[in-house]
């Protein structure tokens, strides 16, 4: 632009210069730049900017970050905060913090020392004094000071010898061989020992008031048993010849009195009689022995009934003598006499005929099952297996235990007598089987599997060779009773529900069958040879209890439940 305007100086020198001036007035450059609007409005092309990074050439870093892909220097990692700062932010709310109640420093220390200071300070009551920074300052201590000087201030890792000799125990000496009497050698008392020691009177009191609070809440009071009662229902109890229902009758077209079961034995299909007579539930029924023309039930109504099986199928007396429900009973080998126990914690002897009580026994504990011993010279002999994990072996004639089985870790559930009556097996709710010699507190075998389950019901074969036990896992199991009480394993019956019932069972006579009830009260028959399950009905409303064949007939089956009845089947 200048140069343009240099070019007009070549010109005429006649032109005036005023008209030049005139005409290119425009073209010359403003006098006063500052006021110029072209100047504000004129495109800077390289402004002046403020860098990202400050004067210092640092890079700045967001308090927030919490992983940064550079090495930062010290001095960006450690500059101090930019940006506008909150006009209104409190002084609390400004302040510098790490959590929600201000800022916490990170504090170092071993994990041992803070250990061996708590360990010292429990076992002996000091530790240092934590708040003390330790810049060349002397150790100080809290807690008990009496215990610092003792320890001479160690802790519980650093070992003492001055401070553990003394506190080991001294034993008395004398080693002198020479002096007799007064030699103690190795075995000499501690100096403080104490052999014995008695309470002192303080202590003496406060045992004593417990003693009494004890004597008071724990009285026994002393159980009277229950005044035993007999009540006859038929008006005939000796017939024409002076004959009372024991006798066996011979008109019925069984022979009773024989020895040999029947040849062949059938299922059986029909009711045929019921007899109802007990309030609550049925425990065991049990048949009259060697002959079965009576039939003796246990209920849980504490009564005791003995009813006929054949004519008119009466009651013929009820024993009632027990406080609470009956558990067991068990003829003697000739039936005139049978046994009975319940959970008032009696064994009680009743004369069948008569209804009389004859002994009461109690070790103040329930018995769950009770036997006469089979052998006829043993017959004043009972056990009973109780709840405190014992068999007890009575003696009728004294009244007194004379025998104590006490090996098992349950309560005793069953005891079976095998192998002539020499030895007995026993189960409990410690889910084993032992097995003993009469007379010998020590079992001689003992029987327990991981996979057994207790066997609260077991039943010896007619022929006495083979034990049935109702397995709580719902199996019978099948163990031989002569060859060292082997288990059976092909001879398992399966396919009925037992868990949580003592369903006990029973073989036909002549050995082809074997059956037992379940819970829903049906009865199983399975076949013994097979073991394929032939016949299976209802036989009542709630757990079928018992079942037994009648040991002289082909087809008859008697079985009781917890509905309170006892049915016959034919």
């Amino acid at each position: 632009m200048a140069s343009l305007l240099s070019l007009q100086d070549y010109k005429d020198s006649d032109e005036s210069s005023t008209e030049e001036s005139e005409v290119n007035a425009h073209l010359l450059p403003l006098k006063n730049q500052t006021v110029s609007v072209s100047s504000t409005i004129a495109l800077v092309a390289a402004p002046e900017v403020v860098s990202n990074e400050d004067n210092f050439g640092l890079r700045h870093i967001d308090p927030k970050t919490k992983e940064l892909k550079y090495n930062p220097k010290h001095d960006e990692l450690f500059a101090p905060h930019v940006g506008p700062v909150n006009p209104y932010r409190t002084q609390q709310a400004s302040a510098m913090r790490n959590t929600l109640s201000g800022f916490a420093e990170p504090a170092h220390f071993s994990d041992f020392q803070f250990d061996n200071q708590r360990k010292t300070f429990t076992s002996y009551g000091f530790a240092l004094d934590p708040s003390v920074d330790d810049g060349g300052t002397p150790e100080t201590f809290v807690g008990d000071s009496t215990s610092v000087d003792e320890n001479k201030g160690k802790t519980v890792f650093e070992t003492n010898s001055t401070v553990e000799k003394s506190k080991k125990r001294q034993r008395e000496k004398n080693k002198d061989p020479a002096d007799i009497d007064g030699y103690l050698g190795p075995w000499a008392k501690y100096k403080d020992e104490e052999t014995i020691s008695r309470p002192s009177e303080e202590e003496q009191k406060e045992l004593d008031e417990i003693l009494a609070k004890r004597n008071k809440t724990g009285k026994q009071m002393e159980e009277k048993p229950m005044e035993e009662k007999s009540t006859l229902h038929v008006k005939d109890a000796y017939d024409y010849q002076g004959r009372s229902f024991l006798h066996p009758p011979q008109d019925v077209g069984v022979n009773l009195k024989s020895e040999e079961p029947p040849e062949k034995c059938f299922l059986p299909k029909k009711l045929i009689h019921t007899w109802a007579g007990h309030t609550k539930g049925i425990a065991a029924i049990r048949w009259f022995p060697k002959f079965a023309h009576l039939i003796l039930s246990a209920g849980m109504d504490s009564k005791i009934k003995i009813w006929e099986v054949y004519k008119e199928r009466r009651c013929i007396r009820t024993y009632t003598g027990h406080k609470q429900a009956v558990r067991d009973i068990c003829f003697n080998n000739d039936g005139k006499e049978f046994l009975s126990c319940g959970y008032d914690r009696y064994c009680k002897l009743w004369d069948t005929e008569t209804g009389e009580c004859k002994a009461r026994f109690t070790s103040r504990k329930v018995p769950y099952c009770i036997k006469f011993h089979p052998e006829e010279d043993k017959q004043h002999l009972f056990v009973a297996g109780t709840s405190d994990k014992k068999i007890v072996c009575w003696d009728i004639r004294s009244g007194e235990i004379i025998q104590e089985y006490d090996r098992h870790l349950g309560p005793v559930n069953t005891i079976t007598f095998i192998d002539q009556n020499r030895r007995f097996v026993s189960t409990s709710d410690d889910k084993s089987l032992r097995v003993w010699e009469w007379d010998i507190p020590v079992d001689f075998k003992y029987i327990a599997d991981p996979s057994m389950h207790s066997m609260p019901a077991v039943t010896l074969s007619p022929n006495g060779k083979w034990l049935a036990c109702q397995s709580m896992d719902n199996k019978i199991c099948v163990f031989n009773a002569l060859n060292r009480m082997k288990f059976i394993r092909k001879k398992t019956f399966t396919g009925h529900m037992v868990a949580g019932y003592a369903c006990g069972i029973d073989f036909s006579p002549e050995m082809s069958y074997i059956s037992c009830g379940d819970a829903d009260g049906k009865v199983y028959i399975w076949d013994w040879r097979s073991t394929k399950l032939y016949s299976k009905f209802k036989a009542h409303d709630d757990v079928c209890i018992s079942v037994l064949w009648h040991p002289h007939e082909t087809s008859k089956l008697a079985t009781a439940g917890w509905d309170g009845v006892i049915k016959y089947w034919d």
